[in-house]
C-alpha cells in the first residue's frame, strides 16, 4: 500500500456521468403525493416548481445519466476534489484503523452543495427560467445556488432560516456578494411566513418553514419563478454521485477499499453522494461495506423518526413523500449545525434505510465539536459542523478498531469547511454548547400529526 497522504486525480477523471441508484436498488418507490389531492403527482404538477429535465431525472430509471458538458465544464473550478489519509488523527487516536476522508470543502463556497447547485441553475436556465426561490439553513446551499445563478445570469431569493441567519452572517453576505437576496425566515413577505409569526413572533425559523416560504413564492409567481432545493430530492442525491465515483478511483489508488462509508445527514444529499457508488458495488460486485449515516440526537429523523408519508414543508405546499420523519410541524432546537435541522430525510435513502442496506447513527452536539476540534488539530482543517458528525462517527469507528485491534479501513465525507461557522466554535471553546436530545414525548405524538393517505 501507498503511503502517501493525498490521493489526486485529474480532469480528464472528472466522472462523465451520475449515478442513479434506483436502477439497482429493486426497491419500488413510493408514489410522490399531492399535498391537496393527496393522489400521484403528475409531471405538469412538478412544473410548477422544476424544469421538465430534472423532473425526469426525479423519476428516472436509468443507471447512469450524463453530464453536460456546460456543468462539466463549471465542474472543472474544483473538480476533482481531493481524498486524503488522516495520519495525523489515526495517530492522535493511537488506533490501527485507516481513516480516509474526500475533501469537498474545497469547491469555490467551501461545500459539496455546488455539485448539484451548478446543474438545478443549468437545466433552469436553458428551459427559460429567469429567477428562482430556495430555501437554506446553514447558508451552504444557499451559497452555493448563489454562485450557480450568478454564472448563469438567474435571480435569486433565498429565505434563510432566522437562527442561522442571525449565527451565520458572513453566509449571507457571500451570498448577497453573488447576488443573491437573502430573508430571514419566517418573513412577513408570504403567507406562510406570516401565519408562524402571527403564532410564533420570536419563531427561530426552521427548514420546513423556510421550504413553504420558498414554494409559496414560486407558486403564486405566475410561471415567473422556479423552486430549487439543495437536499432530499432524488435529482439532488444524483448529481452528488460524482463524489463516491471519484472516492472508488481515489480508494484505488490508496490500494485498499473501505470497510464503511460514513457521511453527515440531514436532508441526505452529501451522505448519498458518497455512499450510492459503493452500494452499487455491495449489490452489483459483492462488497461487504457497511454505508452509515450520522444524524444529530436533536433531529434524530432517521434513528427515532416515523416511516410514513408526511409533507415535505411546514406550510403543507410541498409535495407529500414518504420518508422517515418528525412531523412537518418540528420546530428545531438552536444547535450549531443548521444544515441538519430538517424534519425529515430523502425518500430514496429511507427506502434503503428501512431495507437494511444502510445504517443510521445519532450523536450529541458536544460530542460532535469535540471530534471537530481534534481534527482540526491533526489536520489543520476547521470542519463544519455538519460534517463534523462524519468526523464523530469516524472517530469511533477507529476508537472500535483500538479496542479489537483490527485494521479497519474508514472512508468519510468531509463535504464542508467551517470558515463561517467561528461563532459556534467560539460557543463550544467558551464552554456554552449543549447537548439535546429530541423529547420521547414529541416522538410519541408524530403519527396523530401526520397526513392522512391511502397509499
Amino acid at each position: 500500500m501507498s503511503e502517501r497522504i493525498r490521493f489526486e486525480l485529474g480532469e480528464s477523471d472528472i466522472p462523465k456521468f451520475w449515478y442513479n441508484i434506483n436502477a439497482d436498488s429493486n426497491i419500488p418507490p413510493a408514489p410522490v403525493l399531492n399535498p391537496a389531492t393527496k393522489e400521484p403527482v403528475t409531471p405538469e404538477f412538478l412544473s410548477v416548481l422544476f424544469p421538465m429535465e430534472l423532473i425526469m431525472q426525479e423519476i428516472s430509471k436509468e443507471r447512469y445519466i450524463q453530464i453536460p458538458e456546460e456543468v462539466m465544464e463549471a465542474y472543472k473550478l474544483y473538480r476533482p476534489t481531493p481524498l486524503l489519509r488522516a495520519r495525523r488523527l489515526e495517530k492522535a487516536l493511537g488506533t490501527p484503523a485507516h481513516i480516509y476522508y474526500k475533501y469537498e470543502g474545497v469547491s469555490p463556497v467551501g461545500s459539496h452543495k455546488a455539485n448539484t447547485a451548478i446543474p438545478q441553475a443549468f437545466y433552469n436556465k436553458v428551459s427559460g427560467t429567469h429567477a428562482l426561490t430556495t430555501e437554506t439553513g446553514a447558508g451552504q446551499w444557499g451559497s452555493a445556488l448563489s454562485m450557480a445563478c450568478g454564472f448563469y445570469d438567474l435571480a435569486l431569493e433565498v429565505y434563510m432560516v432566522r437562527v442561522s441567519y442571525d449565527q451565520k452572517p458572513y453566509r449571507r453576505f457571500m451570498m448577497e456578494t453573488f447576488g443573491a437576496q437573502v430573508f430571514a425566515s419566517p418573513t412577513n413577505l408570504t403567507n406562510s411566513g406570516r401565519s408562524i409569526l402571527a403564532e410564533h413572533p420570536d419563531s427561530p425559523g426552521s427548514l420546513g418553514i423556510a421550504i413553504s416560504e420558498a414554494v409559496e413564492m414560486a407558486v403564486t409567481s405566475g410561471g415567473k419563478k422556479h423552486y430549487s432545493l439543495g437536499s432530499v430530492l432524488h435529482h439532488v442525491l444524483l448529481h452528488q454521485s460524482v463524489i463516491g465515483e471519484e472516492s472508488l478511483k481515489q480508494m484505488d489508488m490508496a490500494g485498499e477499499y473501505p470497510d464503511v462509508v460514513i457521511g453527515c445527514v440531514g436532508g441526505g444529499s452529501n451522505f448519498a453522494g458518497i455512499a450510492m457508488p459503493f452500494l452499487r458495488e455491495n449489490l452489483k460486485n459483492g462488497q461487504r461495506t457497511r454505508l452509515l449515516a450520522v444524524e444529530p440526537t436533536a433531529t434524530p429523523s432517521l434513528t427515532r423518526g416515523i416511516y410514513a408519508f408526511d409533507y415535505g414543508d411546514t406550510a403543507k405546499m410541498a409535495p407529500i413523500v414518504k420518508m422517515h420523519t418528525l412531523g412537518h410541524d418540528f420546530i428545531p432546537a438552536a444547535i450549531h449545525a443548521g444544515g441538519l435541522r430538517y424534519h425529515g430525510m430523502a425518500p430514496t435513502l429511507c427506502s434503503l434505510y428501512d431495507a437494511g442496506l444502510i445504517e443510521a447513527t445519532a450523536v450529541g452536539q458536544v460530542e460532535v465539536f469535540d471530534a471537530a476540534q481534534l481534527f482540526a488539530r491533526s489536520e489543520g482543517i476547521l470542519p463544519a459542523p455538519e460534517s463534523s458528525h462524519a468526523i464523530r462517527a469516524a472517530i469511533d469507528e477507529a476508537l472500535k478498531a483500538k479496542e479489537t485491534g483490527e485494521k479497519k479501513v474508514i472512508l468519510f465525507n468531509l463535504s464542508g469547511h467551517g470558515h463561517f461557522d467561528l461563532f459556534s466554535y467560539n460557543r463550544y471553546t467558551s464552554g456554552q454548547l449543549e447537548n439535546y436530545d429530541y423529547p420521547e414525548e414529541a416522538i410519541a405524538t408524530i403519527r396523530e400529526r401526520l397526513p392522512v393517505v391511502n397509499f
